[in-house]
């Protein structure tokens, strides 16, 4: 009569293994999508809280439908940005914002800063120039510890010509995990970093993932196993 008891107690842990492991693959499945849906959700929020005030009530769609539509303000962003873009690559638009850089370079401390945001701009919107094209490994905090790395530029100007390498200077942004966003630069000897064939995603993801998640693989070799 206590047969039938043990083999249930027996697989009682079992079914609750599965579960836990249904549950966390669940996890797995629906937080980068829940994420995802809310970060945007968010974003669009913000931006209609800040365009729509600005937009005349006649334009706006809630006065002719009677509902106030998410993502409204991102569209007249959107139209915004673009006619602004056509105005400034024409002789007109040159002339205004070289005016108007003028006028910004009398002021010190405005000057400062319009003066930061916009070569942080321009580095990062720029279309003729390469930014994070390719992922690297570099020897950081110290010699035998590797990193993965992103290559920036080519150092130039004072950094280049003050540092005491025989070689080219490259710019290398270090990621931190396990957010790949925030993180170190750093100044390599061109021969002291390695390029990697894995793209620059594929190396976020492995930096996010803190070594869980390999191009190409779903987790790294186990290095007790392979001994």
């Amino acid at each position: 009569m206590t047969e039938p008891f043990q083999d249930f107690n027996h697989a009682k842990p079992k079914l609750l293994a599965r579960l836990r492991s249904n549950f966390l693959t669940g996890l797995v499945v629906i937080l980068p999508v829940a994420l995802t849906v809310w970060l945007v959700w968010t974003m669009f929020g913000w931006v209609d809280g800040v365009v729509l005030p600005l937009v005349p009530a006649s334009v706006q769609p809630e006065k002719y439908i009677g509902i106030n539509l998410r993502g409204v303000g991102v569209i007249f962003f959107l139209l915004f940005t673009i006619f602004v873009g056509w105005i400034a690559k024409g002789l007109l638009g040159r002339s205004m914002i070289r005016w108007g850089e003028n006028l910004v370079g009398r002021m010190p401390f405005v000057r400062s800063i319009y003066s930061g945001v916009k070569q942080i701009a321009e580095t990062v919107f720029a279309q003729t120039e390469r930014s994070f094209e390719t992922a690297c490994l570099v020897q950081y905090p110290r010699k035998g510890v590797w990193a993965i790395g992103f290559i920036s530029t080519k150092a130039k100007g004072e950094i280049s010509d003050r540092a005491e390498t025989s070689g080219d200077l490259l710019s290398i942004f270090i990621p931190t995990t396990p957010n790949p966003t925030s993180g170190f630069l750093l100044f390599f000897p061109r021969e002291d970093v390695i390029d990697l064939d894995m793209s620059v995603e594929e190396a976020a993801k492995l930096v996010i993932s803190a070594g869980l998640v390999y191009p190409n693989t779903e987790k790294p070799e186990d290095p007790v196993r392979s001994k």
